[in-house]
Order: structure tokens, then C-alpha cells, then sequence
């Protein structure tokens, strides 16, 4: 139980021992953090007491905190201002959590239990190369995994590619007709890289069609549906949807160029996952679950053939789920998947990471999926999240305005070394060394900066301020860790000491303002990391670390530690600090983001 846990139900107990006859609901009593300008460590608000008490708030904190002082042991004093109850924490509190805790790898986690997640990410188009509009997606997508894990759930990280459909056939029509035959090597370039050309160039000529249909008097629409190279794309389909094997065999070759691509890039991130889905494996399966939804009349046919289902009684649409002509539709193979996905694991929760343009497209899934009595319907849960934009603006696939996630990641790792050389930070590191530390310092301000805002809002992304070391970056924590383990060095400690390296320790002197900040700090480390598990959201850790890491470098700016003012006081900051960096280590290994000891 956290501390502010305890000094609620400790509140509790009380305020129901002074006052038996009155009914206290644990729900109106607020424990919050006492602010820097007052005295005390722990506040709690009297006012939701006073017409219930019929007292005034000094008395009711007076009688409050003379209860929590004579039958609590956590308790020193407590101080009373405009209707709050400050409460002080004993010094002996502090030593205890510390020797109990500071050579805790694992603090702030969790018991595994038997709940299963599934959480579902990246999910690209085998049509194109990764960009930079899918690293929110794959960042948040990672780093909700493992805080979910952390939180105590068996957790399956899933990756959804998605290999059929119209845009896969747009890249491979352009590359029959214009790529006289080339291939990532004889091109000299990455797999998905190539197809994805490939995917701008058919777009490319179909503007151009349609241009041309126009300016010979067709209507816009009638232009978009008869140009020749969207006809050829759209008769691709069918052919693929039939079996046809030299189709096949183009679109596996295809493919299998830009797996080996996206394997690479994921490489590159430190991403990976546990199951990987292909839509082309599952969409015969969301055929069926079609078909079985007409068998059961939650399904209605049209006079084209296509398969609708009607929603407007749930205050939504009409859906088409399967084509006039047969073929599938995304909403089909996502059936498929959702079906198959709880199938394998029985999962207690399916967490779909996918941006809030699709919160219909999700609200619709799971209604359907209800409709049709499947088990997996409860489960289904859309991580949405808003779009990121860079400076320039917004980004679009098709125009070939994107900017590749291959690209971002080296120029992130430029900026590193950049501002790190600029910095005169490169003494005592050999080449390798310089090599990795540029690279944990490039990705790990790319993945701090789409993670520390919460998913829901949508945000713009600016290379040079994500890597400002004084700013609200992952290269500021980074810093702070380094600082960290220079100290310990110096002391001549490994990171995580023996046990019994301070097992001897006696607290005598009292605790400081600035070391009772950091202590308060680190105490409240599990109720954040559960707070980002219950909320699904990173940001909770992103605004946790940074805090935690101003704290640290404000408390070193006024405390020493291989200076102080005497051997207990070392002993008590050294736990201090080797705790504050394991949480870091922690929290931002949660997010995928590593921590140098050397900066």
C-alpha cells in the first residue's frame, strides 16, 4: 500500500473512531501532496466534513491530528492551515522504506496474475515503408505493452500487417509497368523503400488519368472510376481474391521485400512483438463470420449482392462488410482477426492501438462483433490516439509527402552527436562507444518526445526541441542518470549494491527538506506506474521521470554527497540516489528508452 494509501485509511479509522455515529464514506476523503510552501509531506482536506460534522475545520483537524499523532506510528506533527490537515512524516518512516527498497530492481511492479492483453500495434500497409506517422502508434503501442506487463497482466505484443487489398495492388500494377524488373538489390535500396515508390508512382499516373478523362468531358467521378491503371488495380484484386497464382507469386515476392524491410526499421527501434497477424490469413475467416451473420438475420444482402449491417438503431450507419462482387472490405478481415486473436489467447482484453481517425470504424467492430454473440465483443478496446504533424505540416502516403521512420531515426541520431560534440562531451569515449551513446540519446528523445503527451491529444513534433538537454526531454533524464552514476563510480558502487552494504544504518540526524522531497518522490513511483496501466497512458511516466530527475539534480545542487556533513548523511544520499536510478532505469525502460552511465 502506498503511503498515501495508508494516511488515507489511517484518516478513515480515525474520523470513524471520533465519530461513531456519523457514517464516513472513504470516497470523500482526499489525500494529496502538501504543497513546497507549507509545512508537512501529506495534506488532507477537511472541507467535505464541515456540514457533516457540524464543526469548524480547525476544530475537526485538531481532533483529526491529535488521533492520527497518539495511534498511528507513521505520524510527527501536523499543522493545520485554512481548512487543511498537513501531516508530517516521521524520519524513521523514510529510513525504512529506503533500506527496504533501494536495491529493488523490480519496485513498483506488480504480481502477475492470470488477466491477458493483447495489445495490437504498428499494423502497416505492405504497400509502403514505415514513416513517421506510424511511430506514435508503434512507441505508444510498445510502451503500453510493457507497462501492462509491469502492472502484473501476460501481455502479447501483436502486430497486424496488412497485406491484401487495393493499395497492394496499386504498387504492384506501377511495378509491372515501370520497374523494368528491379528489386531492392539491383536498385541498391530497402524493400519497403522500393515498393513504396512504387505505391507514389501509381498514384502519380492515376491523377494524371483522371486528369486527362476530365479534360475529354468526363465528371470528376466518372473520371476516378474509369481510369485504366485504377481498373487494372481493381481487376488485381479479384484476381488475387481467386487464387490467380502469377498475381500470388508477385504479391508474395512483393512482400517479402518489404517484411524484410520493416524488419530492419523494427530492428532500429528496439521494437518486437510476440505474434504477428497477416490480414491475408484472416479475412476468409471474416467471410464466414459474414456469411454466418446473414444465416442469422443480424446480416441483411442488398440487390448488388453486397452485405450490409444496419446500425441506426444503435445511433450509427449502415455498414458494408462485404462487396458486390465478393471481395472484402477492411472491416472484414477485422472480424476475422478479432475472432482468431481471442481464439488463440482467450483474452481478457484486446487493445486496439489505432488513431482516433478510426474511432468509428473500432465503435463499429465491437457493435458487430456483439451482434453476433462472439465472446470477444466485451474485450475490444480502442487505445485511440490523435495524429502527430510535423512542423511542415501534416503528412500523406500517396502524395509521397511522408517523411520515412528510417529517415527520422538517423536524423535523430545526427542530431545527438551533434549536440553532443557542440557540447564538448565526446572525451574518454572510444568510436563504439560514441556510436551507441548517439544512438540511445537519438531514439530515446524520438520515443520520449510522441509518448509525453497524452495519447488522446493530437501534437506536433520538433526534432531539435526533443533533444534539448534542459528541457522536458528523455535527454534531460538521461542526463540526470549519468550524473548519477558518476557519483557512484567515484564511490567506488556498483549500481545495484549488496544488500548489506548499508544494512548497518542508523538515522540519527534529521531529514532535510530537499532529501524528504526526493524520498516523497520515489515512494510514490508504484501508484504512477499503476496509474498509467489503469489510464493507458505513457505520459503518467514521461511526467514522473522528469519530475523525479529535476529533483534529483535540485537536491544535488545543494546537498554534497562525497562531502557530507557526516557518514550517516552519505550513507542516507547514497540510497537515495541509487534508488532514484533504478526507478529511472525503470520507468523509461517501460517507454523503450535506454539510460547511459556515461554522457
Amino acid at each position: 500500500m502506498t503511503l498515501a494509501a495508508q494516511v488515507k485509511h489511517a484518516a478513515y479509522d480515525a474520523l470513524r473512531h471520533l465519530y461513531p455515529d456519523t457514517p464516513i464514506d472513504m470516497n470523500t476523503i482526499t489525500v494529496n501532496q502538501t504543497k513546497p510552501e507549507f509545512t508537512g509531506d501529506y495534506t488532507i482536506v477537511l472541507f467535505p466534513f464541515l456540514k457533516l460534522l457540524r464543526q469548524k475545520p480547525d476544530a475537526i483537524g485538531k481532533q483529526l491530528g491529535d488521533h492520527l499523532l497518539e495511534n498511528t506510528s507513521i505520524f510527527a506533527s501536523y499543522d493545520i492551515v485554512a481548512g487543511f490537515l498537513n501531516l508530517t512524516i516521521k524520519d524513521s518512516y523514510w529510513v525504512s522504506f529506503l533500506l527496504g527498497h533501494h536495491t529493488r530492481t523490480d519496485f513498483g511492479q506488480q504480481m502477475k496474475t492470470d488477466h491477458r492483453v493483447m495489445v495490437e500495434y504498428s499494423s502497416p500497409n505492405t504497400n509502403k515503408p514505415l514513416h513517421f506517422g506510424h511511430m506514435r502508434n508503434i512507441f505508444l503501442g510498445a510502451a503500453m505493452a510493457e507497462i501492462l506487463r509491469a502492472d502484473g497482466k501476460q501481455v502479447i505484443k501483436a502486430n497486424l500487417i496488412n497485406d491484401r487489398g487495393i493499395h497492394i495492388c496499386k504498387s504492384m500494377i506501377a511495378w509491372q509497368h515501370y520497374a523494368n524488373g528491379a528489386t531492392p538489390e539491383s536498385a541498391g535500396i530497402k524493400g519497403d523503400h522500393l515498393v513504396g515508390d512504387y505505391y507514389v508512382k501509381f498514384n502519380d499516373i492515376y491523377k494524371e488519368q483522371v486528369a486527362a478523362l476530365i479534360a475529354q468531358g468526363k465528371d470528376e467521378k466518372t473520371a476516378e472510376k474509369e481510369a485504366p491503371i485504377m481498373a487494372e488495380a481493381q481487376d488485381m484484386l479479384r484476381k488475387w481474391e481467386a487464387g490467380d497464382k502469377a498475381v500470388r507469386d508477385l504479391w508474395e515476392t512483393m512482400n517479402n521485400w518489404v517484411y524484410r524491410g520493416f524488419d530492419e526499421s523494427y530492428k532500429k527501434m528496439g521494437i518486437t512483438f510476440d505474434k504477428v497477424y497477416h490480414e491475408s490469413e484472416t479475412y476468409l475467416l471474416g467471410k464466414k463470420i459474414v456469411e454466418d451473420g446473414l444465416a442469422k438475420g443480424v446480416l441483411f444482402r442488398k440487390e448488388d449482392g453486397s452485405v450490409w449491417v444496419d446500425l441506426k438503431a444503435d445511433g450509427l450507419d449502415e455498414k458494408l462488410l462485404l462487396r458486390g462482387d465478393g471481395t472484402s472490405v477492411y472491416i472484414t478481415q477485422d472480424l476475422g482477426t478479432a475472432k482468431l486473436k481471442y481464439d488463440d489467447y482467450k483474452l481478457d482484453r484486446s487493445i486496439y492501438v489505432i488513431a482516433d481517425e478510426q474511432n468509428y470504424h473500432l465503435q463499429v467492430l465491437k457493435l458487430i462483433m456483439k451482434k453476433l454473440g462472439e465472446p470477444c465483443a466485451d474485450g475490444i478496446y480502442h487505445l485511440s490516439y490523435g495524429m502527430v504533424e510535423l512542423p511542415t505540416g501534416r503528412m500523406k502516403s500517396r502524395e509521397g509527402t511522408v517523411v520515412d521512420a528510417d529517415d527520422m531515426v538517423s536524423e535523430m541520431v545526427r542530431l545527438a552527436q551533434e549536440q553532443t560534440e557542440a557540447a564538448g562531451k565526446t572525451e574518454g569515449f572510444s568510436g563504439d562507444e560514441l556510436a551507441k551513446l548517439y544512438e540511445t540519446i537519438g531514439l530515446g528523445a524520438l520515443k520520449f518526445y510522441l509518448l509525453r503527451v497524452d495519447p488522446r491529444k493530437k501534437m506536433v513534433f520538433d526534432p531539435k526541441e526533443s533533444i534539448d538537454l534542459h528541457g522536458f526531454t528523455a535527454t534531460f533524464i538521461q542526463y540526470a542518470h549519468a550524473r548519477i552514476c558518476s557519483i557512484l563510480r567515484r564511490e567506488q558502487l556498483p549500481l545495484v549494491p549488496d544488500a548489506t552494504r548499508f544494512q548497518s544504518f542508523k538515522q540519527a540526524e534529521p531529514i532535510s527538506i530537499n532529501e524528504k522531497e526526493m524520498l516523497v518522490q520515489l515512494e510514490q513511483y508504484p501508484a504512477i506506474l499503476a496509474d498509467a496501466a489503469a489510464e493507458y497512458n505513457p505520459a503518467s511516466l514521461c511526467n514522473y521521470a522528469f519530475k523525479l530527475a529535476q529533483t534529483f539534480n535540485t537536491f544535488y545542487d545543494v546537498h554534497s554527497i562525497s562531502k557530507a556533513e557526516s557518514e550517516e548523511k552519505k550513507d542516507l544520499r547514497l540510497m537515495m540516489i541509487i534508488m532514484t536510478a533504478s526507478i529511472l532505469r525503470h520507468s523509461m525502460g517501460l517507454l523503450g528508452i535506454r539510460m547511459p552511465e556515461k554522457m
